[in-house]
């Protein structure tokens, strides 16, 4: 008779987690790779995730009025987004496990470090993705549809980078869907500004992983990972000055786009997008793209730099 096999010890930190993450903390210890595989550790995707679904709510309510139910949209696109990033993230931990052992980064994952099998992380993605349904399902029907639709995005994503030298355009239309998505649960349709919104954080997409990217360049040259980092090289930081333009350009034209009851509401929306565009360019100025901490610092305060353009979209829908 043998002895049953232990699951083999979690690291005591993944990688690039931030120092005292509430799941290293307090999570227990049967349940940290699996929140691990959600990147639960690592929030500032699911702020990347959920920010472009507060500035949809926020543009259409500046079009026909702020309503209780936007409440309720901006909370639920939350629970959405940390169940749908973390289901997204086990599937991109599944497909990338080769990959993953092999990057000095990503190789203390629980799939690549054997603390979880792909049938239990096959599993645990289905349980995330069956929530998130749950809260999707209280929308109408056209927000319904277009959340259906986003799960082609997400199955896509992990393999882009095997077939393309801009795997970040593909992240970018995943991770701006909920813009579209919030849009159309508040009003009911969409409109050419909320295409525009939706092309503003593709642009934005973009221009931070690219940024993240180059974390990974070295590495990912070795075993044929394609990225824009890769792609742009040297030329990389005009290229992030194009990315971060692009952005500031397209979000500008959704606002303009957007009928409003007053010109108030207007230039507190372009505003917001001036001080978007500023806390990027505080952003290039600090950024060393040959410096991985420099790039994970810089990544990270796009979560700053989104919440701002929401913040000044959200006042002005109650003007």
């Amino acid at each position: 008779m043998t002895d049953r096999q232990e699951m083999p010890e979690a690291p005591a930190q993944v990688a690039d987690a931030p120092k005292d993450n509430w799941v290293d903390r307090f999570a227990p210890a049967r349940a940290i790779p699996y929140l691990r595989l959600s990147r639960a550790d690592r929030p500032i995707g699911t702020w990347l995730l959920y920010i472009p679904c507060l500035w949809g709510v926020a543009l259409a309510a500046m079009g026909d009025g702020f309503r209780l139910w936007d409440l309720w949209i901006a909370l639920s696109c939350g629970i959405g987004a940390f169940l749908m990033r973390g289901a997204g993230c086990t599937w991109n931990d599944i497909t990338d496990r080769d990959f993953d052992g092999q990057v000095a980064r990503t190789r203390s994952r629980p799939i690549p470090s054997g603390q979880v099998t792909v049938k239990q992380a096959l599993v645990w993605m289905a349980v995330q993705a069956l929530v998130a349904a749950l809260v999707l399902f209280s929308y109408n029907l056209l927000a319904i549809l277009l959340g259906i639709a986003s799960l082609v995005l997400v199955v896509i994503y992990p393999f882009a980078k095997r077939f393309t030298w801009w795997p970040q355009v593909v992240l970018g239309l995943a991770f701006n869907w909920g813009a579209v998505l919030a849009f159309a649960a508040h009003a009911g349709t969409v409109g050419l500004n909320a295409v525009l919104l939706y092309a503003a954080g593709i642009a934005w997409t973009l221009y931070y992983d690219t940024i993240y990217a180059h974390q990974d360049k070295e590495d990912d040259a070795l075993i044929g990972v394609k990225s824009t980092a890769r792609l742009f090289q040297d030329r990389a930081r005009p290229a992030l000055w194009a990315f971060l333009g692009l952005t500031l350009v397209l979000a500008s034209l959704a606002i303009v786009a957007t009928p409003m009851a007053n010109l108030w509401q207007a230039l507190l929306g372009l505003a917001g997008v001036w001080a978007f565009g500023w806390h990027m360019v505080w952003q290039m100025r600090r950024l060393d793209v040959d410096n991985p901490a420099s790039c994970l610092a810089m990544f990270r305060a796009n979560r700053d730099a989104g919440l701002i353009l929401a913040l000044f979209l959200a006042v002005a829908a109650f003007l």
